[in-house]
């Protein structure tokens, strides 16, 4: 590429061709590309996806990510840090307003304030063809991941850089929680010299790039980048960030809002679920997450108009963009006047919070709404002094309600004499009484337009959910859903995919 050949030339090597083959002149420097990501435990992957796709990004916990593996490129592979790490990684997406396009001084800034921990430059490189920016910070003293990642965005944020998906994301991440005494992972990124990533030089223009040229560019790097330990810990001392210590179930709560936020609008219809869903998160999980005080009042309303609005398919199916800060407003009013608490609220009881759920499966929503249907139905049947003695009789009494014959004979347990026994006049046996308990126990999962509503998931492992919703799309079934609140009613299909896919840098 004869238009990038100068930014070879300034390192002493005149082509691309020499610079390859001073790379095999130092032995195993080609296959040392993969010993510069050498925590392989938990990593992601994905198959290669079509152009214009984004990639469908998978979670792999059994075994280590081999070089054998990532020699086959048969999928895209990425990463996450472990305890100790030998660099740092600054994502800057294509639509940030930190991209040289947008800002051509913004990443000069970005340097300038790393440079006070002796961060002095990096290895740039695309990140896919989406054009978005890696920076790599290589250094040669192993650090502790949790603070250079703890170091680095507190840097950048008192210098008013957004660190956030979409901005700007800091690998490794700023750890907020541990759960039941281990900390949660790092997030995971992408390796170089995938699809679409290659070698940028001093104009963010691609250059020659194959793993040796990286290797080299990387050691050169490593060598001019020399941390100083002293002023990290002062960095960390500043920003007296609270770590705090995640319940199992929390974290389950944590994971499974994140499964459902992140795959955003697959269709119309969709806008109160997911409004829904980034408020829970926003109102509880925020101030862990993404450190600062507990949001309330305005703040949780732009957090939740951030979040939705950077979410994939935002632009393209959601049908209330023009309304969005009201929604976002009613959603924030309802939680915060709801059951609902900010998570380490002393005031409230850790039994409080494992009580919070993220609902039931869909199957879950299906078994109970039947058995709301028959208990109800019974005891109108009782009210009424109709309900019939005889199996066959009662039986029918019961499908006239429109409950099927399938779903009775598999809740026989409520209506069936031989569980439940006909009420002699004017007197109501105790088991008579025991069922119209139970019924008035039921918590309906219908609307009263007896639609179906939006699927809600309480997912976790390995398995892959695929769940179909048709029908009415009413509201959540958040007891905090704002009563101002309405959305299409037009017949729809959800694919709510496996909840370990994400969207990595």
């Amino acid at each position: 590429m004869p238009k990038n050949s100068s930014s070879f030339s300034s390192s002493g090597i005149e082509s691309p061709a020499n610079f390859s083959r001073l790379a095999f002149q130092s032995g195993s420097i080609y296959n040392s590309f993969f010993d510069l990501f050498p925590h392989r435990f938990d990593y992601i992957y994905a198959p290669h996806p079509d152009p214009q796709q984004s990639p469908a990004w998978l979670s792999e916990s059994r075994h280590p990510l081999s070089d054998r593996l990532l020699q086959q490129a048969t999928y895209l592979y990425g990463v996450r840090f472990g305890a100790k790490t030998q660099y740092c990684l600054l994502d800057i997406d294509a639509g940030s307003v930190y991209h040289p396009v947008a800002d051509p001084l913004a990443i000069s800034r970005i340097l300038a304030q790393l440079e006070t921990i002796g961060l002095v430059n990096y290895v740039a490189c695309s990140s896919s063809y989406s054009g978005g920016l890696h920076l790599y910070f290589p250094f040669q003293q192993s650090q502790n991941s949790w603070e250079i990642g703890t170091a680095v965005v507190a840097l950048l944020e008192t210098s008013g850089f957004a660190i956030k998906p979409g901005q700007i994301e800091v690998f490794p991440n700023r750890q907020r929680y541990s759960v039941q005494g281990k900390p949660s992972l790092f997030n995971a990124h992408r390796l170089p010299l995938q699809n679409g990533s290659y070698l940028l030089n001093q104009d963010f223009q691609t250059v020659w790039s194959d793993q040796a040229s990286f290797v080299i560019q990387w050691q050169l790097t490593q060598s001019q980048n020399q941390l100083s330990a002293q002023a990290i810990r002062r960095i960390l001392k500043q920003s007296q960030r609270r770590h705090y210590q995640v319940s199992g179930k929390a974290a389950k709560f944590i994971n499974d809002l994140n499964a459902e936020i992140e795959l955003g609008w697959t269709g119309a219809g969709q806008t109160n679920y997911l409004l829904g869903r980034i408020t829970m998160r926003a109102y509880i999980f925020h101030h862990v997450l993404e450190g600062g005080s507990p949001l309330t009042g305005q703040a949780l309303v732009d957090q939740i108009v951030a979040t939705a609005s950077s979410l994939p398919g935002y632009q393209d199916w959601c049908q209330h963009q023009h309304e969005i800060e009201q929604r976002a407003s009613d959603w924030a009013d309802c939680i915060e006047k709801s059951h609902y608490f900010h998570y380490g609220d002393l005031k409230k009881s850790e039994i409080q919070l494992e009580e919070i759920s993220i609902g039931l499966t869909w199957n879950q929503q299906q078994c109970e709404s039947v058995r709301n249907r028959i208990g109800s139905a019974l005891a109108d049947l009782l009210n009424q002094g109709r309900l019939p003695s005889a199996t066959t009789a009662r039986f029918k009494a019961l499908v006239a309600y429109g409950i099927s014959g399938s779903s009775l004979y598999r809740h026989k347990d409520l209506w069936h004499p031989e569980f439940l026994d006909a009420p002699e006049p004017f007197e109501q046996p105790e088991r008579v009484n025991e069922t119209l308990d139970r019924a008035a126990n039921f918590t309906s999962l219908f609307s009263s337009s007896d639609c179906n509503p939006a699927p809600d998931l309480a997912l976790s492992g390995d398995r892959a959910v695929k769940l179909w919703q048709t029908g009415c799309n009413p509201l959540t079934d958040f007891s905090f859903a704002p009563c101002s609140v309405s959305e299409s009613r037009n017949p729809q299909q959800h694919d709510l995919h496996d909840p370990r896919i994400f969207k990595p840098p």
